[in-house]
């Protein structure tokens, strides 16, 4: 189909002989030789032009008065002006307007031939922005967070209401894989600063040095290796939202530094002499219990109190296992149409098999699941042989077996025949170290040779028994 071109021009042959040029490049061209008849096929008949070619002063109005009114149209054009009489006050003001270019006549064939060709590939690109954040902000609504359950009504019922409103801070808690980067994302693309950039950056990570200056940026010279400047995380989302995923990682003097610039919305890079004005929203996420780590001390009071504005606690998987139907057909079509396969059908023996398990890794878990089975599928059958789902306890402990004590009482056996995952085979090694170190986590980590922190997220991520104090 080919594009459409837009001639604005009161002299009735050059209006015809420009349709005609155009006409034979391969444009669909229209001709308005009035600034009404203009605004009735911009308007009325709604054409969606790639480029207009506008004479600026015309008998009934001005091009650019045209040009001011026609801002914001669903499918963005680029509109050069053309006049005879064009003065600087006149080129100023098109180009504030976002005109492409402004040519005085005579204007030589070949020369206009190009600027035409320059405005048509600046407004195909523009089209392809405008299209990719128009199935962004599609996607990313509230009724992505999927599910019938009272839980999931609950969520989406929040997210709903965050998004109208022009809130500063957000915490969203929950077990990992429940959907908190999912959440993140519906509350930017949906919401009033949608038209911004939206910035992630996981605080367990990435180092502590390297965190600072990821998240502040650094003047050249600051510390060795900055060879220049680099605009920090907080600065490149100005403007927009800032997900801060597992906050609760974020090293102590870190959220002191963090707190200062969501207080001031100011701040400095590393090395730099001036502070730096920011306009940013905070969505801070984690599966830790922050309070219970601001009693450990842990955590400032202060900067989660700041980041609470408002909270959304998502639910495990477990607690609404009612959604695996929702969810289930939902991921099938996804890796039906990434793999070229035809799942259709789910045996009822594989259904209860999904129910009955308790999902300790959540959806992200249950969408792993799929895509394995769905990619091993030879028939529109979803086969339940791939599942490999372990066994859990009622309390959602996985279950060990296959792991063996030696003789020796000191050794941990692990089949490595495939009966045991790597997941299965980390929680068998966790559960007896934490078990013999009276499921104190400070011992077992020391043991383990690991940091409280990283043990920590495993204990929960397996939902194992452990003892902080």
């Amino acid at each position: 189909m080919p594009d459409t071109l837009l001639v604005i021009e009161d002299e009735p042959l050059l209006g015809a002989e420009l349709q005609d040029e155009f006409k034979q490049q391969g444009w669909d061209t229209y001709l308005a030789t009035t600034i009404r008849e203009a605004r009735h096929l911009l308007s009325e008949r709604d054409i969606q032009p790639l480029v207009v070619l506008s004479d600026m002063n015309m008998p009934d109005g001005n091009g650019l008065d045209l040009l001011d009114k026609m801002q914001g149209r669903e499918q963005p054009g680029e509109w050069i002006f053309l006049t005879a009489y064009g003065g600087v006050s006149d080129s100023v003001r098109a180009l504030k307007l976002g005109a492409f270019d402004f040519l005085e006549k005579p204007c030589d064939p070949e020369r206009l031939a190009i600027v035409v060709s320059g405005a048509a590939r600046s407004a195909r690109a523009q089209r392809r922005l405008h299209d990719e954040e128009r199935n962004r902000s599609g996607r990313f609504t509230a009724e992505a967070f999927i599910g019938t359950s009272r839980q999931a009504s609950e969520v989406r019922e929040m997210l709903t209401r965050l998004a109208q409103v022009p809130f500063s801070a957000l915490t969203i808690s929950g077990e990992t894989g429940t959907g908190k980067g999912l959440c993140a994302r519906i509350l930017h693309h949906s919401g009033v600063r949608a038209n911004g950039p939206l910035v992630e950056v996981n605080c367990a990570a990435l180092p502590r040095d390297l965190l600072e200056a990821e998240l502040f940026g650094h003047e050249a010279g600051a510390f060795t290796g900055a060879k220049g400047r680099h605009r920090g995380l907080i600065e490149q989302a100005n403007g927009g939202s800032l997900f801060l995923d597992e906050i609760g990682e974020l090293a102590y003097d870190l959220q002191a530094k963090l707190l200062k610039a969501i207080e001031d919305k100011r701040l400095r890079r590393l090395g730099g002499e001036r502070e730096i004005e920011v306009d940013v929203r905070f969505i801070a996420a984690t599966n830790r219990d922050l309070e219970r780590k601001i009693n450990e001390g842990g955590f400032r009071p202060d900067l989660f109190h700041r980041l609470n504005v408002f909270h959304l606690d998502l639910p495990a998987l477990r607690e609404r296992k009612h959604d695996i139907a929702d969810l289930l057909p939902v991921f099938i079509q996804e890796f039906n149409l990434a793999a070229g396969r035809q799942v259709e059908r789910v045996p009822e023996a594989v259904q209860q098999q999904l129910k009955a398990y308790d999902w300790p890794g959540n959806v992200r878990e249950l969408r792993n699941v799929v895509e394995r089975c769905v990619l091993l599928a030879d028939s529109d059958e979803f086969p339940g042989r791939w599942l490999h789902l372990s066994a859990a306890s009622a309390s959602g402990q996985k279950s060990t077996a296959g792991a063996t004590i030696a003789p020796d009482g000191r050794t941990l056996c692990l089949p490595i025949d495939g009966s045991l995952k790597l997941d299965e085979m980390e929680c068998a090694i966790l559960s007896e170290v934490l078990s013999r170190n009276g499921d104190n986590v400070s011992q077992s980590a020391r043991v383990l040779g690991t940091t409280r922190e990283k043990l920590r997220y495993r204990v929960q991520k397996y939902n194992l028994k452990a003892d902080d104090e």
